[in-house]
């Protein structure tokens, strides 16, 4: 099972009261996915839940969902299953018939999916051990990385470089003196990391290409 919990977008706010209601997004077991909102604004709090209604739920996954993973603005979520298949659920949407849309890959049993913070690229990590690179807009396949002899547990691109410009000044003041003696090119560099964990005991780093460019 997977949760995450956001507030929907406010880009109209004068016109739409859904805006910057709290909403949640479950991902379960039995290979469905449910987002929910706090319709309530009378209480902020919610007692055994009390004032959740469900905006829709759907089902694409025939097996468990073994992660879900959602976009750096809230707009989409992607989920992977021991099935090959890849669910993207658009969380804009308040209609189950189109809310979410199936692809279908030529490889059954993942157990990790990761988005890059521009939201085009997304990695699944495979039992067989592969990291496959994708179009979060298609599911094109972009590239296979294979170090990993079993099952790739885990995957997390690291943070793009606009993305950790945003750390307040506090966080800033934190850093190791190994931070402040990184050079732009080593941080550019970092930038570009793709990591992951196996079965194996071990952990890969993969310096990818420039998105961006």
């Amino acid at each position: 099972m997977s949760l995450h919990i956001f507030k929907a977008p406010q880009d109209e706010p004068s016109s739409s009261t859904s805006n910057g209601e709290l909403r949640l997004l479950c991902a379960y077991e039995s290979g469905s996915v449910t987002l929910r909102r706090y319709a309530r604004a009378d209480k902020a709090t919610s007692v055994e839940g009390a004032g959740w209604e469900v905006i829709w739920d759907v089902k694409v996954h025939a097996e468990t969902i073994m992660a879900m993973r959602v976009s750096r603005n809230n707009s989409f979520a992607l989920t992977v299953s021991a099935d090959h298949l890849v669910g993207r659920y658009d969380l804009g949407s308040n209609d189950g018939n189109t809310a979410c849309v199936l692809h279908r890959t030529k490889h059954p049993g993942n157990a990790a999916i990761a988005i890059h913070d521009n939201e085009r690229v997304c990695v699944v990590a495979g039992w067989d051990g592969s990291l496959r690179l994708h179009s979060t807009r298609t599911m094109k396949l972009l590239g296979t990385l294979k170090y990993h002899k079993t099952s790739c547990q885990a995957a997390e691109f690291a943070h793009s470089l606009d993305a950790v410009t945003t750390v307040s000044v506090d966080q800033k003041l934190n850093n190791s003196d190994d931070d402040e003696e990184m050079g732009e090119t080593e941080k550019e560099e970092r930038a570009r990391w793709l990591i992951a964990g196996g079965k194996d005991n071990r952990v890969s780093i993969w310096t990818l290409i420039d998105f961006v460019k």
